[in-house]
């Protein structure tokens, strides 16, 4: 595979769509002609179970595969991922941010909506796709992410950010400082 090339998606382990949705995130993943790796838990679809149409399978032979659980970090960390589709948990944020991976965001409920306020407009690592998903949205955004020049610039922010994350963890950054200084406060209230 090609370094940035590989478009993951997952919707966490809450997040439930409709079939119809589901049948448009399948339709614009395999119109946008990228390779894909999507994990689709069992119960994604509400009441129901996730099932693709026999056109769809066809479609993607050879560059779609769906599983339903994988690790997500090491996914991230893999050079062939060019981009992540998904609901905006705090988790998937955090891991994608801390690779560098630019976002298209689906936010489902609680804090997903905040989370890709902060993608989209203030952090600039993301795009939102609209909550009532067609394919067509779902195939530029992935195109736009890959190969557009508003995707360049979010990639970029991506790496920015990929950067600000390591340098808040190494020795002397503000994660390990802000930790130190907690436990500090914590022991003298014991």
């Amino acid at each position: 595979m090609k370094p940035k090339s590989v478009v993951y998606v997952n919707y966490g382990s809450i997040a439930v769509m409709s079939n119809h949705h589901l049948e448009e995130f399948s339709w614009g993943l395999a119109n946008s002609k990228y390779p894909f790796l999507w994990v689709v838990r069992p119960d994604v679809v509400m009441g129901e179970s996730a099932v693709f149409l026999r056109e769809f399978m066809e479609a993607i032979k050879g560059r779609g595969f769906i599983t339903s659980w994988c690790p997500q970090q090491q996914v991230l960390s893999y050079p062939a991922v060019g981009v992540f589709l998904t609901h905006c948990g705090w988790n998937s944020l955090l891991e994608a941010v801390s690779e560098g991976v630019p976002l298209i965001c689906w936010p489902f409920f609680a804090n997903q909506q905040t989370n890709c306020r902060y993608s989209c407009t203030t952090w600039g690592n993301g795009m939102e796709i609209n909550p009532d998903v067609k394919r067509k949205d779902v195939e530029a955004l992935v195109k736009e992410i890959m190969e557009g020049d508003n995707g360049q610039r979010i990639r970029q922010k991506a790496l920015e950010w990929k950067k600000k994350a390591k340098s808040a963890i190494s020795v002397g950054g503000s994660s390990i400082t802000n930790f130190d200084r907690m436990i500090k406060v914590a022991l003298r209230q014991g």
